[in-house]
């Protein structure tokens, strides 16, 4: 593949994962990932410090399918929709076949009663692999800026 093709994937690999969640087609949400994986949702304060507290944490995608589980059976919280603003995704580097991107994101939630507010705002780090010419996030960390999560973080950034 060309850079601009590789680009391109990636490109559409954050897109599609966005949309997955934005539908609320949360079951496909683990197939975006590799085998093992790593998927953290973390403040931008402990990231910047090395402090390894983060608010979500799956090292697999079995963590993955069971943090889905829990989303629809266990947890109780609002109804809500996402919708996700994805921007400036740049390549950071390759190494041995691992694309180091980084994209911002923001994070809009949509209650019932039809309230929107701004939920969650930062960057995504991740290292991307292709797996039979499919990319796949290998690690996702989601970096938020926001300081406050004003309600329970249930549904996948």
């Amino acid at each position: 593949m060309t850079p601009l093709e590789v680009k391109a994937a990636i490109e559409e690999l954050l897109h599609a994962y966005v949309q997955c969640i934005d539908d609320n087609k949360l079951e496909a949400w683990p197939d975006f990932f590799s085998d093992p994986c790593l998927y953290k949702i973390i403040s931008r304060e402990n990231h910047d410090r090395d402090l390894t507290a983060p608010v979500i944490y799956c090292d697999s995608k079995g963590m993955l399918h069971d943090r889905v589980g829990a989303h629809r059976h266990a947890n109780v919280y609002e109804p809500h929709f996402y919708r996700h603003l994805v921007s400036n995704t740049r390549i950071l580097k390759c190494e041995q076949e691992v694309y180091t991107v980084q994209s911002n994101y923001a994070v809009f939630q949509t209650k019932l009663d039809g309230d929107t507010q701004i939920y969650n705002v930062g960057r995504y780090l991740d290292k991307v692999v292709f797996e039979h010419g499919a990319p796949k996030f290998k690690e996702k960390l989601v970096i938020f800026d926001t300081l406050r999560i004003p309600t329970l973080l249930v549904t996948p950034i």
